[in-house]
């Protein structure tokens, strides 16, 4: 048995511990059931909940969701737009997102895959500094996919 205050009362029977805490007007907690012998902590159990709610949340509140954002490339193009999708690249990284990059083939461009291989691995070339692959460019369907995660 513990003590409300955390010092150690030793093994009591649990009638005399009921009494105890019922005479400090606290309640007394079974923290460790399956302990040989169990363990029973007098405390407020209701305070003890409301910390254990304030932990919880305060730990939800500092934790970071990953979320997969997507850039879309076509086969033919142009250099502007790469640039321009690939700062959009760059900003997901940094911000702590994955980023799935996909080239769309429409038509007869899906004979020329090397294509878009080509686009990924420049995309892959140019963030190598600040991301890691999770996935390398692979064919699905009528688009190549790539994965791509910031590096810690």
């Amino acid at each position: 048995m513990v003590g409300a205050e955390g010092e150690q009362i030793g093994i009591k029977p649990i009638r005399e511990a009921l009494q105890m805490a019922i005479d400090l007007n606290l309640d007394l907690v079974n923290v460790a059931p399956t302990a040989k012998p169990p363990v029973c902590r007098i405390m407020d159990y209701g305070k003890f909940r409301y910390e254990q709610q304030k932990k919880e949340k305060e730990a939800r509140k500092n934790q970071k969701t990953v979320d997969i954002k997507e850039v879309w490339f076509r086969a033919n193009i142009e250099e502007h737009d790469f640039q321009t999708k690939l700062r959009n690249v760059i900003k997901f990284l940094k911000d702590g997102d994955k980023v799935k990059c996909s080239v769309r083939f429409r038509g007869r461009e899906i004979t020329h895959a090397d294509i878009g291989k080509k686009i990924l691995d420049r995309v892959k070339d140019e963030v190598a500094d600040i991301s890691s692959i999770e996935r390398i460019p692979k064919l699905e369907g009528r688009s190549m996919i790539m994965i791509l995660a910031p590096k810690n």
